[in-house]
């Protein structure tokens, strides 16, 4: 069997646009379905140490639904590198204060770590209202249950 390298020039490498709409949708259903397009395994030719995956933007990512209590209940965490510098916020104050930011982390956390989880993140574009500029890449919809 011989093995397949995906160069920028080869039939394999066509990336695509897609847009998703997380109005309404689940945060956790969002984020699974981003990563593993930007990962490259909804193609043929995945290959775990390549970038071969798409480009996805996520609009209206502060109407993002979650269920249950975790509105007031979920924490997110962060330190300064201080002592006593842990810093916890709830989802609620998380999205007043930064929209997009409990969808980056779900789907920065869904990404291999190291060089290749950092470069496959940039190909992700997130915004917090239902506009974006990449209209001119004709990005194609996706439904997400």
């Amino acid at each position: 069997m011989k093995t397949v390298f995906v160069t920028p020039e080869s039939e394999f490498a066509k990336r695509s646009w897609y847009v998703i709409d997380a109005e309404g949708k689940s945060l956790g259903r969002v984020a699974v379905k981003a990563a593993y397009m930007l990962r490259g395994k909804n193609k043929p030719t995945f290959e775990p140490s390549q970038e071969t995956g798409d480009f996805i933007v996520i609009v209206n990512a502060e109407k993002v639904a979650v269920t249950g209590r975790k509105r007031q209940n979920k924490m997110y965490y962060h330190h300064t590198g201080y002592p006593g510098g842990l810093k916890d916020f709830t989802f609620s104050q998380l999205i007043a204060r930064d929209p997009i930011a409990p969808l980056e982390l779900a789907i920065r956390g869904m990404l291999p770590k190291g060089p290749l989880g950092r470069k496959l993140y940039k190909n992700v574009k997130i915004y917090a209202g239902a506009s974006h500029p990449h209209t001119a890449q004709a990005p194609v919809a996706i439904d997400i249950e």
